[in-house]
């Protein structure tokens, strides 16, 4: 409070001092009780007044001891019970949270941790049932906990993350980490798949690739038998070799596709030497064999550069087969997916004719050699009025067409196609990649264009000389990759007959115990917009003991999603409802039987002393605690801080003086008004 405050205060003192004895006293010379006290309250209601309008500012000094956080983080997987270190875990976890030295000199944070970090009370609330571990979501959880601080933070834990990026370069090293490993660290001989590689689809008929990656820990010798098994068929086998020198081994293999559908694999190792734990000796997985073979015709009476590129674009698919005709060799359409018909002309009718009760997806190229008066007798997309002028067409890409994935390649840069010049009419609903444009004066008409209606989907492409597109784009790139991704795309869309749904459901046919299983699903309206009003639910069946769960989805940004997690392994039938509209969708998934918790003999020493570099910090065992806690005791790097925190207080703020005045002019109004003096 500044000294022009302080004059001003004792100004009002006075003047209410004086204002009060001049309308009590001044003029009345009676010096009654009653007068003193109508003054006194006249002079309370004043000086309040005053006081308010002058608004000091008080200030109050006011002290806080900021204590530096111990998070104190104990590993609550299953892993810790496998390795028979939950008894231990749990007794270091109070000893350290219980110590009053520690309470003192720290401020504890206690939490427990498996796929997340929560925080706890004390170790009755740990289970040891977490089916997995991640330890860099610690480190991410504490740096957001704990902004701006320097702390230590110990770590109950055996090590072994099942889940999360690498977690010794995730922490902090301005914070030291004390990890206390628990856990027997005796080595004992053990052989595991640590890890597959596979991709989850693989085509029928064709090979998949397996990458695997096999783990020993021992101090000798041994030899092992490495097996891959679809059922009880041995597809793969192979002898490997560990010594204290080698410790690991690769196995890249090719597997056949010869089944559709999901296919379960087992890829498990033998020896003769005994192990303590032979759970990680075999390890499923799965693929689901698509049979996607599709046989495309190129239909053509003329020959033209474009027929070769088109069918080399797209062989490279090798999913793809292409067969060039003429009009007259289409006695057996019935055995293709996709009619390509170039340059139609009236030698084409018993293609067009044939088509109509086949209804196979066609794409139509157009060009120089195109007969459009039959093109407009054969087709109701479009309709073409051309003259016999031919004119290049460069492409314009149009980015808000969505029928399908497609990244623009350089549309824009590539060579004109030729094609008669005329006007090309929409008479039905097409979507439109490529418009046409001369040099730089735009047509708006369609250079390439789709439609989907009624089932039936169709291509149309106008213009010739396609094939200087894929000589432009390997000149650009030093490769066809874009062209040919372009084309593949093309044929991809034409080859699925799946029209537009409005429950779109995404899922994985398989998971793994443990993994989270999340289901997403969309709903469009007739307008085939994304409706965020739907009520979506599921229902999900075992199929062995056919107990039935129901669940709703949850909205969120552009999608609805369930999480499924805690379902025991086992395969499932589900169905997934639009409550409104009484949409469905129904598919199947299995959770295969793999506990990755389990995979684990020791802890892993190796990562934690790794952490401990990193961050400055030490290594303990369970029978070091007391020294883990001496060392944080003696730390002289964590002392507690006072902080003096000082208030500013406008007395404006103040209400109970508002009361004040309230009461002062109610109690002298009252007493006035009882007395006669109003």
């Amino acid at each position: 409070m500044n000294s022009i405050t302080i004059v001003l205060l004792v100004l009002s003192v006075f003047f209410a001092g004086g204002l009060s004895f001049f309308q009590y006293f001044f003029k009345n010379k009676s010096s009654s009780k009653l007068n003193l006290l109508l003054a006194t309250l006249r002079f309370i209601t004043l000086v309040s007044i005053l006081v308010l309008l002058i608004n000091p500012i008080i200030t109050r000094n006011s002290f806080e001891t900021i204590k530096t956080p111990l998070p104190i983080i104990i590993d609550n997987s299953s892993s810790i019970s496998d390795l028979k270190a939950n008894t231990i875990s749990k007794e270091l976890f109070t000893k350290l949270i219980s110590n009053n030295d520690l309470k003192n000199k720290f401020d504890i944070q206690s939490f427990s941790f498996d796929t997340d970090m929560q925080s706890i009370d004390g170790a009755n609330e740990l289970n040891f049932k977490g089916n997995q571990t991640d330890i860099d979501k610690v480190a991410k959880n504490l740096k957001e906990r704990n902004k701006n601080s320097t702390y230590p933070s110990v770590l109950i834990t055996d090590g072994n993350q099942t889940s999360g990026a690498d977690y010794v370069f995730s922490f902090n090293p301005e914070n030291k980490v004390y990890p206390l490993i628990v856990g027997d660290t005796t080595t004992y001989l053990d052989i595991k798949i640590n890890q597959i590689n596979v991709n989850k689809y693989a085509f029928h008929k064709n090979k998949f690739p397996v990458e695997v990656f096999i783990q020993y820990a021992g101090t000798k010798s041994i030899n092992a038998n490495f097996v891959i098994s679809n059922g009880n068929t041995i597809l793969f086998k192979q002898s490997v070799s560990f010594s204290p020198a080698k410790k690991s081994e690769v196995v890249n293999l090719l597997l056949p596709a010869d089944k559709t559908g999901l296919q379960i694999f087992n890829a498990s190792i033998t020896s003769n030497e005994s192990e303590k734990n032979t759970y990680n000796n075999s390890k499923k997985f799965a693929v689901q064999i698509i049979d996607q073979k599709s046989e495309v015709a190129i239909i053509s009476s003329i020959n033209h550069p474009d027929l070769g590129a088109l069918k080399r674009s797209i062989e490279t698919n090798a999913q793809r087969k292409v067969t060039i005709l003429k009009p007259n060799q289409t006695s057996n359409l019935n055995l293709f997916n996709v009619l390509i018909l170039y340059q139609p002309t009236a030698e084409f009718k018993s293609v067009f004719e044939s088509n109509k009760n086949l209804k196979i997806n066609t794409f139509i190229i157009t060009g120089n050699d195109t007969d459009f008066t039959f093109l407009n007798q054969q087709q109701s997309i479009f309709e073409f009025k051309m003259s016999s002028q031919k004119e290049d067409y460069l492409a314009s890409f149009e980015s808000n067409f969505n029928l399908f994935a497609i990244d623009d390649i350089g549309f824009e840069n590539f060579p004109p196609l030729e094609n008669p010049f005329g006007t090309i009419t929409t008479k039905e609903n097409i979507s439109v990649l490529l418009s046409s444009r001369i040099r730089n004066v735009a047509t708006n008409q369609p250079l390439f264009a789709l439609s989907d209606n009624s089932g039936i989907r169709t291509a149309f492409l106008f213009g010739e000389n396609s094939w200087k597109w894929r000589a432009h784009s390997y000149l650009e790139k030093k490769a066809f990759d874009k062209y040919d991704v372009f084309i593949d795309k093309t044929i991809q869309f034409l080859a699925s007959n799946d029209s537009k749904k409005s429950l779109i459901v995404n899922h994985e046919r398989f998971y793994n115990s443990g993994d989270a299983i999340e289901i997403t699903a969309q709903y469009f309206n007739k307008n085939y917009e994304f409706d965020d009003k739907a009520r979506l639910s599921i229902t999900v069946t075992n199929s062995k003991s056919k107990q039935v769960k129901k669940y709703d989805l949850l909205k969120t940004t552009n999608s609805f999603k369930v999480n499924l997690d805690g379902l025991s392994a086992g395969n499932y039938s589900f169905l997934v409802r639009e409550l409104n509209s009484n949409a469905v969708y129904s598919s199947t998934f299995e959770i295969l039987d793999f506990d990755i918790e389990k995979q684990f003999v020791n802890p892993d020493v190796v990562k934690l002393k790794q952490l401990a570099t990193q961050t400055d910090g030490q290594v303990f065992v369970p029978n070091q605690i007391d020294n883990l806690i001496k060392m944080l005791l003696n730390d002289s790097n964590y002392k507690a801080i006072q902080k003096n925190i000082v208030t500013k207080t406008p007395l404006i703020d103040w209400i109970w003086l508002l009361v004040l005045i309230a009461i002062s002019l109610a109690s002298e109004w009252f007493i006035r008004k009882y007395n006669g003096m109003l």
